[in-house]
């Protein structure tokens, strides 16, 4: 494998589907910047369920985020979020993500944010980036299609 690979669009995709509660929102009425973090974060985990790597998580710190929220949601507003794994390395594997919010009270269908993030494979008690298994890369470039929740 080079030392980046991208992969397929159908490659290690998951999707999400939540409701917005009221613990999701703060003062002005519409989701709290967080919410969206948590969201993208359970869809992640999804993904790592669903590829049967469950020991991803502990091994796998952030190590960059970006997020662009363009959007508000509301409380009991749809939200479906889709999480894709763009590019596996050696040590790292790059994200992106959507957030839209679905009709509501007349509402069209939005897209309330959308991002990246990087994560590293990190050993167990280490403290430095190591290779990730051979298992887990072929499993995350083996995956094919979407799974909805």
């Amino acid at each position: 494998m080079n030392s980046t690979q991208s992969l397929p669009r159908a490659a290690a995709t998951a999707t999400l589907v939540r409701t917005i509660e009221w613990v999701d929102t703060d003062a002005a009425g519409h989701q709290h910047n967080s919410a969206v973090l948590r969201l993208v974060e359970a869809c992640e985990a999804k993904l790592f369920r669903d590829l049967e790597l469950p020991e991803y998580f502990p091994l796998a710190p952030r190590v960059r985020h970006e997020l662009n929220y363009r959007a508000k949601l509301y409380f009991g507003q749809q939200v479906t979020t889709t999480v894709v794994v763009e590019k596996i390395g050696r040590t790292s594997m790059t994200f992106s993500f959507e957030v839209w919010g679905e009709e509501f009270r007349g509402e069209p269908r939005v897209l309330a944010a959308h991002g990246s993030f990087v994560t590293a494979h990190v050993a167990q008690g280490g403290t430095a980036a190591t290779p990730w298994p051979a298992e887990f890369t072929a499993k995350v470039t083996a995956r094919g299609g979407s799974s909805q929740d």
